[in-house]
């Protein structure tokens, strides 16, 4: 059974890494879409946002969420719906959401590797530091300019984002104020990032940021987010609030729908 959940795990990043392979029936709601030219991914890319309910009606600056696969066929519905469920019950202060259509995903959101056998499921092209550099000098600009948004930010992202969101942690802790990743795929680079957490953490910045991740019952990555926990409980730098949430009885695909709200809800809140 256990190397079962191992295997299928692996076919479900295979997949993840060229599309989500995964189609949902959320209403989508009201709201803008952009093309921004990137130099630095080479290409147009359509950014989704949702204000909430109350943007129109104040001239409040709010703050706002990012996230990869982030388009009207992927998670943006399911992401912004919640928000708005969360915002009503007053569970979380209201944000502004920015979704990143995917274009060619496994290239956007793996980083550098030097494992032959991550060949298989993305390109070992480092694309992520190319499309994080698209994030931090070309659409968190754009968005500031064209919204009324506070400097208070953050990232959300499940399997291969979930591994973008890590790996911006870890590397550019000070790009965003709050980071949420659902089962990422921390095996990625022969488990690079948990490997070497301790020592990237000696160069956190004394900066106030929050993290909250997850794991579900795949082994290749629970395995991993463990080992992370374990890291926190023992060097966690002073300037940084965590929770780990593990979660055995969900699985890969599961994991995000099943603790979207509680990640939401201890991460937004100050």
């Amino acid at each position: 059974m256990k190397k079962t959940l191992f295997f299928l795990s692996l076919i479900i990043a295979f997949t993840s890494c060229k599309n989500k392979g995964i189609t949902y029936n959320d209403p989508i709601p009201e709201h803008d879409s952009l093309v921004i030219a990137s130099d630095f991914v080479n290409e147009n890319r359509i950014v989704n946002i949702w204000t909430p309910p109350n943007y129109k009606q104040t001239t409040d600056r709010f703050p706002v969420l990012y996230m990869p696969d982030g388009g009207i066929k992927e998670d943006f519905p399911h992401i912004a719906n919640t928000l708005s469920k969360l915002i009503s019950e007053h569970k979380t202060p209201p944000f502004i959401l920015v979704g990143i259509e995917n274009t060619e995903r496994g290239r956007d959101l793996s980083g550098y590797s030097e494992s032959e056998y991550d060949k298989q499921y993305c390109p070992l092209s480092d694309g992520a530091k190319n499309f994080r550099a698209f994030i931090t000098e070309e659409l968190i600009p754009e968005i500031d300019t064209k919204y009324r948004t506070q400097s208070k930010k953050g990232i959300i992202g499940e399997s291969l984002a979930g591994l973008f969101v890590m790996e911006t942690f870890f590397l550019t802790p000070e790009t965003f104020n709050f980071y949420i990743a659902m089962d990422p795929s921390l095996w990625w680079n022969t488990h690079y990032l948990t490997n070497h957490a301790e020592d990237l953490l000696e160069k956190f910045p004394e900066q106030d940021i929050k993290l909250w991740f997850a794991g579900s019952d795949a082994e290749d990555i629970s395995q991993y987010t463990k080992q992370l926990e374990h890291t926190l409980k023992n060097t966690a730098p002073k300037h940084l609030t965590w929770q780990y949430s593990d979660q055995p009885e969900e699985h890969h695909n599961t994991i995000f729908r099943a603790t979207k709200e509680s990640a939401l809800i201890w991460t937004l809140n100050d």
